[in-house]
C-alpha cells in the first residue's frame, strides 16, 4: 500500500511516499525549483517520490495532507474579529487567497495530482508528532511538538506507543515560543521562517542583557514551561510584522534593517531569546518526564531544529535518549501525516528495536547514475578525471589535508535542511584559516557564522561532550576541554566577531566562539563512502573530524542536480568538486563558465 504525504502553502513545501510502513523517498519542492523555503504545491516533489517508487499516481492508496485548513482559516479568521478593524490591510491581502484557493484543498490536490482516491487531513501537529515517533527507534516516548503555529496549536506533548500516538496538552495560538523565536529574528533584521538559526549562531557572541526583561514583560512562564506572551508588544495577529512600536520602544530602538551592520545589540538580543526558549524547553521537557515517565524524548516542530536547546535537553532532563526528527518543520510534516495513516488511521503493526531509526539517514531524496553525471558533464565540455573504484575516499582525504575545499555531492539527497554528506561542502576541520575562507568565499555569508564538525561517530566521544549518537547534526555540544586551547588575556578582551578568528581547538574551523559545535556523528552503516573518507582522512593525517555545510551559497536552496552542483562549483571560489565518480578541478575549467553576477539572484535570509 502506497501513502502519499504533502505540506504547502505556508513555507517548506514537501512530498514523502511510504510503502507499507517504510518509507520510500520524500523531498521538498525548493530543491527542483530553486526558490528557497518554497511554499506552492509540491508538484516537482511528488513527481520525484513517484518516479522513485516506479509508480503512477494511479497506485497510490491514500494522499494524507499535513493540517486541517478548515480549523486554520477559522483561527485566522476569530483572530481578525479580534482584533478588527485593526489588521484590515493583512485581511485584504490574506483571506481571498484562502477563499479562492486554500480551503478547496481537496478538490485542489485532485486537480494538481490527477488523483481520485480517498483524501485525509491530520491535525498540524499531529502530523509533526507522527514524523518525530513513528520514524524514531523507540517503542515508547514521549513526544514534543512546538513551531509558529499550525492551526490552533502551537506547542503540544502526549505519548507515542508502539503505533499509536497519543496528544495530552496544547498551547494555542497566539501564545507560541515559535513566533516569539521568530519576532526577535524579525528585530534583528533576519527573515522570518527562514533567518531563525542565524539568531541562534549570533546568540554565542552576545550577553543575555535582555532576558530578564523578556521574561518580565513579554511573557509569562510557569514551572511546567507553559506560558502565555503579552500581546501588546507583537503585531503578527493583525499585522504585516511581527513586532509593534510599543516591542521597540521596550527595547530601544527599530528594527534592524536587513543585511545592515551587526550590532552589540542584535547580538545581546540573539543571546537573550536563545536563553529564554532553552529556558522554556528544559522547564517543558523536565514536565514531560515527570508527566510520562518515559525513558525517551521524541521532538518535531520548526523550535526542534533549535539544537543549542536540544543538546541543553539531553544534557539537563532526566530523558536517557532524544530523537529529533532531522525535517523538523513543515517539510517533515508531509512524512509525518503519511505515517499517521498507515500507523495512527490504518493500525498496522510497528516494530521498533529502541536502537535503529527508518529514517535511513534521511537520504531519501533524489540521485544520479555514474552515466547520468558523465553525460551532462560530455554534453557540456566540462573537463574532469573519472577515478577508479575505491579511489575517492583516499584522493579526497589528500585534498582535504592540502587545505583545499571540495564541493561534495554523492548519493541519495538528504531530506531536510541539514547537509549529511550527500549535498556537502567539505574542508578540512584543522585549519585556522579555513572559516573565514568558507564564510566569505564559499558561501559568500556572514562571517559571523559557524560551521559543522562531521565526525567519526566511534570517535565523537574524544572530541565532544557528547554521549549519544547525532546523525542529525540536530545536537550542540562543547568541545572537550582537552581539545581547547586557552585565551590569553588579550585574545579573551575581544569583543563580538572579532572572536571568530581566535584558535581556540584543535579543530577550529568548526568551533563556535563559545567552544560549541554543531555535531553530526557519522556511523559506518548509514553513509559508508562519507564515512570511509573520514576515516581514510582520519588514517592519513590523525583528524576524525571534518567541516560539512550544505552545498549552496546565501539565500540557494541545496543543490539537487549534478547541473546545480556544477553551476555553484563555477559561482564560488571551491577547489574541487566530486560527483560520483568522476572529480573536477577548477583549475581546468573554462573562466568562461563563470558567472559574476548571480548574487542578485538570491536574496539573503
Amino acid at each position: 500500500m502506497y501513502i502519499l504525504g504533502i505540506s504547502c502553502f505556508y513555507h517548506d513545501s514537501a512530498a514523502a511516499l511510504v510503502k507499507d510502513g517504510d518509507i520510500i523517498a520524500a523531498a521538498q519542492e525548493e530543491r527542483f525549483t530553486r526558490k528557497r523555503h518554497d511554499h506552492s504545491f509540491p508538484s516537482n516533489a511528488v513527481s520525484y517520490c513517484l518516479r522513485e517508487a516506479g509508480i503512477t499516481i494511479k497506485d497510490i492508496n491514500y494522499v494524507s495532507f499535513y493540517d486541517k485548513p478548515f480549523v486554520k482559516f477559522e483561527r485566522i479568521l476569530e483572530t481578525y474579529l479580534a482584533y478588527a478593524p485593526l489588521g484590515l490591510r493583512s485581511f485584504i491581502k490574506a483571506v481571498p487567497l484562502w477563499i479562492k484557493k486554500k480551503l478547496w484543498m481537496k478538490e485542489m490536490i485532485k486537480e494538481e495530482l490527477g488523483y481520485d482516491g480517498e483524501i485525509l487531513f491530520p491535525e498540524h501537529h499531529e502530523s509533526h508528532a507522527a514524523s518525530a515517533f513513528f520514524p524514531s527507534p523507540y517503542r515508547e516516548a514521549a513526544v514534543l511538538t512546538m513551531d509558529g503555529v499550525g492551526e490552533w496549536t502551537t506547542a503540544s506533548f502526549g505519548v507515542g506507543e508502539d503505533n499509536t500516538l497519543s496528544l495530552k496538552a496544547e498551547i494555542r495560538f497566539p501564545h507560541s515560543l515559535g513566533l516569539l523565536y521568530s519576532a526577535f529574528t524579525y528585530y534583528t533584521g533576519f527573515k522570518v521562517n527562514s533567518g531563525e538559526y542565524k539568531v541562534m549562531g549570533l546568540a554565542p557572541y552576545g550577553k543575555p542583557v535582555y532576558k530578564d526583561l523578556i521574561l518580565n514583560e513579554l511573557m509569562d512562564i510557569k514551572e511546567d514551561g507553559s506560558f502565555k506572551l503579552n500581546m501588546k508588544y507583537f503585531n503578527y495577529c493583525a499585522g504585516l510584522t511581527m513586532t509593534n512600536d510599543k516591542f521597540h520602544k521596550l527595547f530601544g530602538g527599530l528594527p534592524r534593517k536587513r543585511e545592515s551592520k551587526i550590532t552589540a545589540r542584535e547580538m545581546d538580543l540573539a543571546a537573550s531569546i536563545q536563553q529564554v526558549t532553552e529556558e522554556v524547553l528544559i522547564r517543558t521537557a523536565k514536565h514531560i518526564h515527570r508527566v510520562t515517565g518515559k525513558k525517551y524524548l521524541v521532538l518535531a516542530g520548526g523550535v526542534a531544529l533549535n539544537c543549542v536547546a536540544n543538546g541543553r535537553i539531553i544534557r539537563e532532563t532526566p530523558f536517557k535518549e532524544i530523537w529529533i526528527q532531522p525535517a523538523a518543520g513543515d517539510a517533515g510534516a508531509a512524512l509525518g501525516a503519511a505515517l499517521f495513516v498507515w500507523y495512527q488511521y490504518l493500525g498496522n503493526e510497528r516494530k521498533a528495536d529502541d536502537k535503529n531509526d527508518f529514517m535511513k539517514a534521511s537520504l531519501l531524496g533524489s540521485h544520479y547514475s555514474d552515466g547520468e553525471v558523465e553525460k551532462f558533464l560530455k554534453e557540456k565540455e566540462i573537463p574532469y578525471t573519472k577515478l577508479a573504484q575505491g579511489e575517492v575516499p583516499e584522493r579526497i582525504a589528500d585534498l582535504l589535508a592540502q587545505e583545499k575545499v571540495i564541493g561534495w555531492f554523492e548519493g541519495r539527497m538528504e531530506f531536510g535542511p541539514r547537509a549529511l554528506g550527500a549535498r556537502s561542502i567539505i574542508g578540512d576541520a584543522r585549519s585556522a584559516k579555513m572559516q573565514e575562507t568558507m564564510n566569505l568565499k564559499i558561501k559568500f555569508r556572514e562571517s559571523f557564522r559557524p560551521f559543522a564538525p562531521s565526525v567519526l561517530e566511534e570517535k565523537a566521544a574524544e572530541y565532544f561532550e557528547l554521549n549519544i549518537k547525532s546523525p542529525y547534526m540536530l545536537l550542540v555540544a562543547p568541545v572537550k576541554e582537552s581539545k581547547r586551547r586557552a585565551m590569553t588575556e588579550r585574545e579573551e578582551s575581544l569583543f563580538g566577531i572579532d572572536k571568530l578568528n581566535v584558535v581556540r581547538s584543535e579543530i577550529p574551523a568548526v568551533t563556535h566562539v563559545d567552544y560549541s559545535a554543531r555535531v553530526q556523528t557519522v556511523g559506518e552503516n548509514l553513509n559508508p563512502l562519507y564515512y570511509g573518507m573520514i576515516k581514510k582522512f582520519y588514517e592519513k593525517y590523525g583528524c576524525p573530524v571534518i567541516i560539512n555545510t550544505s552545498f549552496n551559497v546565501r539565500g540557494e536552496p541545496i543543490v539537487e542536480s549534478p547541473e546545480d552542483a556544477f553551476r555553484c562549483f563555477m559561482r564560488t571560489n571551491m577547489d574541487y568538486l566530486i560527483i560520483g565518480n568522476v572529480l573536477l578541478d577548477k583549475k581546468h575549467q573554462k573562466l568562461s563558465d563563470r558567472d559574476t553576477d548571480w548574487l542578485k539572484e538570491y536574496e539573503l535570509d
